[in-house]
């Protein structure tokens, strides 16, 4: 087994050892000893498939075993049946269509070859057995080719059982996703050992970012009893949407008209610097420009700017034939339409359309995406989190809100906002994609709702493990990364939109503090609700319960790096600038966690004191009642307040 390279720099819980120990499927080339196979179904045992051969009698076979055309494909037919050394009875004369099975037969094929070509001996610890047959030759051959052969032989096992393991309907992808995730869930237990709020913060990471139908990652993770509610969901039932709950469900809600009409260039509009604000517009192609600053120059208005001049820029108005005043009539409405919440609003959206500017104009990325492609990934980033209310998808979910119940749990914040976007592109006076073919439009909604439904955040592993995936193979391969077919560019577009939606570590440490504030806010105030409702407070949303600079490493250390990461090795080195900024912020909180912790003892300490004087004066004023009750003001039922 080949050892692992050393790195000179930090590399992320993912980049390790396979386990030897794993203990996988094994599967019996036996049950393919028939010309023909058939599904059974076990009787006994409802809903277990079962591969064994079919009756005696010949079937038809379906075009699918017609000789193919490929001219590679007949010409190395044989090795998807059976080689000269190979045992031949086991698959017979039964040709392998699907490319998956041929690589299994392939490999089987050369691990036969390799025993009879080393004369492994047999050994009954293997976990594949060794099959007994003549040798090939009789040649003494050298201890150290024995033993090459046999640390190959192990390799070869090893792979087998990998490929034997992955569920034939899931993406291959998704052997590096669970185990990311059973990675990520004993790191994280480890992470919640280290104190009580490492507890939470790993509760949170585990929420926030794994799929809820991950019930495996969590189940060692518990968060302690009083960082929670004592009261339960079981008979509540309220909508965050308020007004808005009824009618959630025959229509798209949230959608408001502007007053008036705007001007058609964008740096006509009502801005209150204009030379201030082409300052910080000139950085737009560089990462991490202060965006507060562009959201103050040009009066709130940094989502429109932004997103107006990077598209103008690119010169996809005039690609496209987009008409300026519709552009910037549908950016304001769409500007409109983001709340005046503490995280998730303009300012957010202005700054993933931003980064994503930034990542797609990577040297290694040019000339790979078309320029609909880049169209719809800067429209995605402007448009990602319209409407937002404030809260998560797990607040909607656990509150039964109207949003919920209308998408099914699933993604229920991400297809809100794509449904809102899209509803303004309906009005004739914002439908900039005016010019566009039937096919175009289509296209360009296909690949902006893909880019949106991965802003998910409980898509992170899944999203991680893709971009790994794709990149390890493409070396393995020695193929280049700059040949990306349709499906990579998918892939890679959606990874741009989830890395800027995760880019707060990596940007200047003055901007990054500031978003950890806005996003510290937006949580407690949700957790302000969900104490004023009786429920669970949700991890990290408890203003009571400050861990600021450790859960910022932590979310460093098992989400951000790893991804960030990743996505360096595929545009590598053009982003590594990123990665130094990542390791800045992350020593700056890591230095910051015992002054925290600090703080958090003289806090209880002082609780603990009130607690005590508290108790004493009402243990006085039991034992001495007064006959005078003073300062007690008049109930006037005339001045009550009715909401």
């Amino acid at each position: 087994m080949a050892s692992q390279q050393s790195y000179t720099r930090r590399t992320s819980f993912i980049i390790q050892k396979r386990d030897p120990n794993n203990q996988f499927l094994k599967l019996n080339s036996a049950d393919f000893s028939s010309p023909a196979t058939a599904i059974a179904v076990d009787a006994n045992n409802a809903g277990n498939l079962k591969v064994g051969p079919s009756s005696g009698q010949h079937r038809r076979e379906s075009f699918l075993y017609r000789q193919s055309v490929d001219e590679r494909e007949v010409n190395h037919s044989a090795s998807r049946t059976s080689s000269v050394t190979s045992i031949a009875p086991q698959y017979g004369e039964e040709l392998i269509v699907t490319p998956f099975a041929q690589i299994l037969a392939s490999l089987r094929n050369v691990r036969n070859n390799l025993i009879l070509i080393a004369n492994i001996p047999s050994d009954e610890n293997r976990p594949r057995p060794i099959p007994k047959r003549p040798p090939l030759h009789s040649t003494t051959l050298p201890s150290d080719v024995i033993q090459c052969g046999q640390d190959t032989l192990d390799e070869l096992d090893w792979c087998l059982d990998q490929l034997e393991t992955i569920q034939t309907h899931r993406s291959v992808s998704d052997m590096a996703s669970n185990k990311f995730r059973k990675m990520l869930n004993k790191e994280l237990i480890h992470f919640a050992e280290s104190s009580k709020s490492g507890t939470q913060i790993s509760q949170f990471l585990i929420d926030t970012y794994t799929d809820k139908d991950d019930d495996e990652v969590s189940q060692n993770i518990t968060v302690p009893d009083d960082t929670a509610s004592t009261s339960s969901l079981d008979n509540f039932s309220i909508s965050v949407l308020g007004k808005a709950k009824t009618a959630a469900i025959s229509q798209i809600v949230g959608i408001r008209k502007l007053k008036s009409p705007f001007d058609d260039h964008i740096l006509q509009y009502d801005v209150n610097d204009h030379k201030e604000l082409q300052v910080y517009m000139q950085k737009l192609d560089e990462w991490g420009p202060n965006i507060f600053k562009i959201q103050e120059s040009s009066k709130g208005h940094s989502l429109t700017s932004i997103t107006f001049s990077i598209m103008e820029k690119r010169g996809l108005l005039k690609t496209f034939e987009i008409p300026s005043g519709i552009l910037l009539n549908y950016l304001l409405h769409l500007e409109h339409h983001y709340r005046d919440i503490p995280y998730h609003n303009q300012v957010h959206a202005a700054d993933v359309t931003q980064s994503v500017n930034v990542l797609i104009s990577s040297p290694v990325l040019q000339n790979v995406f078309s320029e609909l492609e880049v169209l719809a990934s800067i429209f995605a980033g402007a448009i990602h989190d319209v409407d937002h209310p404030g809260f998560t998808n797990h607040y909607l979910i656990n509150t039964n809100s109207e949003l919920a119940i209308m998408y099914n749990d699933e993604s229920v914040l991400e297809q809100h906002h794509l449904a809102v976007a899209f509803k303004l592109l309906q009005d004739s006076s914002c439908d900039f994609i005016v010019s566009l073919s039937k096919k175009q439009r289509q296209l360009f909604r296909k690949l902006t709702i893909e880019m949106v439904l991965a802003t998910d955040m409980s898509k992170h592993m899944s999203i991680l493990a893709d971009l790994k995936t794709m990149v390890e193979a493409k070396k393995v391969a020695g193929s280049s990364v700059l040949t990306l077919d349709k499906t990579d560019r998918m892939q890679v577009m959606q990874t741009m939109i989830h890395l800027a939606d995760l880019s707060n570590p990596t940007k200047p440490i003055d901007l990054y503090r500031i978003w950890v504030d806005n996003i510290m806010e937006e949580y407690w105030r949700q957790g302000d609700r969900e104490r004023d409702l009786g429920i669970d407070i949700s991890p990290m949303c408890d203003r009571n319960n400050i861990t600021i600079a450790k859960s910022q490493v932590g979310f460093i250390d098992f989400i951000v790096h790893p991804l960030f990461e990743t996505w360096a090795d595929l545009v590598n080195p053009h982003a590594q600038y990123i990665l130094d900024q990542l390791e800045l912020n992350r020593s700056w909180y890591q230095a910051r966690i015992s002054e925290e912790q600090s703080t958090m003892v003289e806090e209880n300490d002082a609780n603990v004191e009130v607690t005590t004087k508290f108790e004493s004066s009402k243990h006085q004023q039991q034992q001495s009642p007064s006959n005078e009750i003073t300062n007690l003001k008049q109930f006037d039922p005339t001045k009550v307040a009715y909401f």
